[in-house]
């Protein structure tokens, strides 16, 4: 027989409320609906309740019972956020799921035992599926009740009992609900006050009378609706079981108490609501790639900013940076009374471990590393240069950066460039930016004779090679590499021109440099001023 569980959050408005602000949870409260005195009692507290507070209650009859009360309305931003988290929590042992309404969701079981069996241990296995769902939803900050049945009714009236897990035994349905309270084989609806009233006149007070009566006769007289409950009675549920579609983003929020002015006291509550994601993202192996903040204004309004991250991440501290940051740039300019946070899910960066070698850097590390540079020098900052259609060499497009994929294979074994006079390995050249100014002395001919000139003056071409080059006075104060020295191999000039048609066009001509003391450089000539910079260092 098919097997189906059912995840049931008592009292979930309430439940909702306290996975958001977890600090209420022995504190005594209630959660109502409607405004004003008019309000009435949704749910409470096991406080709340031990003083005398039902639902169905108004406010003042609930403060006259206790005084010290404290009072949250319904939130539809919390209660949806708990009702993505249970579906979640029950996905981890199932992959069919159905969400039955606030606080109720129906696992298939189908299949299950394979796997459950090991930890059931003498039991049966549908107890471990019962604790496995119950130990989810708790983890999720929703304490869950759980019950195992071959029908989805059967298997909610078995999670309201207590004791729970509560496990029906096959085909036994009609005999677990036959002692049961008519009103429990509708338990996520009101039975109909008319039909109530003739099963009243009739005496008929439990499931087991109901169904001991003629179905025919019962069809007869209470129509469809009497048919229906008839079955339902006898164990009978022919609703199949759905399963949900899960959402392409993951959302928390809640509306607060009252409205907040300034940055600190939001990014407080933020912080909660990034820590129940990152949980959530955690346990299907995601990451953050997009992070959406909608704020709901006091009276009437909307902010909604949108913070792209360079690389997926779960690191809450990065995510609130970037949230303060966003936020301190763009104010909303007006009292915040709710708020959700969205973020869209991509895989976290996976790399393969080496058993030789120095261990490969974190892709997740690398992840937050990136978000932080992001957050702290701003977007459009942070990326990978890529190379664009033109002649200058500080000319690049930032995109976004994603790391590359591991070598399929050993490393090649060619031989690598020839570095000048002498000796091989990689060249590779560190740009300068922005490039170092430089004083120049130039020779006179190209044979490497005669005196020195100035930086530039009396060289109105750019032809003759460099003598000696150092950083211009007053710039090796800055953070800059120390440039000094007599030139003893140049090799240029290599002209470029960029953009003559522009009204500024680029032209200059660029040397290769190699000083006494052993440094390598790429410098060049500026043709409208005629002065020398130092463009890169060759390494």
């Amino acid at each position: 027989m098919p097997w189906i569980a059912c995840l049931a959050v008592p009292l979930f408005p309430l439940a909702a409320r306290l996975r958001s602000e977890p600090e209420l949870l022995h504190e005594a409260v209630v959660v109502v609906e409607g405004n004003g005195d008019a309000a009435r009692v949704v749910a409470a507290t096991r406080r709340g309740r031990r003083a005398g507070i039902e639902p169905g209650q108004t406010l003042p009859q609930a403060r006259a019972l206790l005084p010290r009360l404290v009072v949250r309305a319904r939130d539809p931003e919390c209660e949806g956020s708990a009702r993505a988290a249970l579906l979640e929590a029950a996905g981890e042992l199932s992959p069919r799921v159905e969400d039955a309404g606030d606080g109720v969701v129906y696992v298939d079981a189908e299949g299950l035992e394979r796997h459950l069996r090991s930890a059931a241990g003498d039991g049966p296995w549908q107890q471990a599926l019962g604790r496995g769902l119950m130990a989810a939803a708790e983890a999720a900050g929703l304490p869950a009740r759980a019950g195992v049945a071959g029908s989805k009714l059967a298997a909610r009236v078995a999670a309201d009992q207590a004791g729970s897990p509560t496990v029906v035994s096959a085909g036994g349905e009609a005999e677990f609900l036959a002692p049961l309270p008519l009103a429990h084989l509708t338990p996520d609806l009101a039975l109909d006050p008319k039909l109530a009233e003739t099963l009243e006149r009739w005496g008929l007070r439990t499931a087991g009378d109901l169904a001991r009566l003629p179905a025919a006769e019962v069809a007869s007289r209470l129509g469809a609706a009497g048919e229906a409950l008839h079955a339902v009675a006898r164990g009978e549920d022919p609703r199949p079981l759905v399963p949900s579609v899960p959402p392409p983003a993951f959302r928390e929020g809640m509306t607060l108490e009252w409205p907040i002015v300034t940055l600190e006291p939001f990014l407080f509550v933020g912080r909660a609501a990034l820590e129940r994601l990152t949980v959530r993202l955690a346990a299907r192996g995601l990451a953050c790639a997009r992070l959406e903040v909608a704020l709901r204004l006091e009276p009437d309004g909307l902010h909604e900013r949108s913070i792209r991250l360079p690389a997926p991440t779960r690191d809450v501290k990065t995510l609130l940076t970037l949230v303060r940051l966003d936020l301190e740039g763009h104010p909303p300019g007006a009292p915040v009374a709710a708020f959700t946070l969205v973020a869209h899910p991509d895989r976290a960066q996976e790399a393969q471990l080496s058993l030789f070698g120095p261990e490969a850097l974190s892709p997740d590390r690398l992840a937050t590393t990136l978000a932080r540079l992001f957050a702290l020098l701003g977007p459009n900052r942070v990326g990978a240069p890529q190379p664009v259609d033109g002649h200058l060499p500080e000319s690049f497009a930032l995109t976004d950066y994603e790391p590359p994929p591991p070598p399929d294979g050993p490393p090649e074994t060619a031989l690598p460039p020839r570095r000048p006079h002498g000796g091989h390995g990689l060249l590779a050249v560190r740009t300068l930016r922005p490039p170092v100014a430089l004083e120049v002395l130039v020779q006179e001919n190209g044979n490497g004779s005669g005196s020195g000139s100035g930086s530039g003056s009396g060289d109105a071409d750019g032809s003759r090679p460099p003598a000696s080059v150092a950083v211009v006075a007053g710039e090796e104060t800055a953070p800059r590499p120390k440039i000094h020295g007599r030139v003893r191999v140049a090799s240029g000039p290599w002209s470029l021109e960029e953009a003559w048609w522009s009204e500024e066009p680029v032209a200059r001509d660029y040397w290769d440099v190699e000083l006494a003391s052993g440094g390598l450089y790429r410098i060049y000539r500026d043709h409208a001023s005629g002065d020398w910079f130092a463009d890169g260092i060759y390494d």
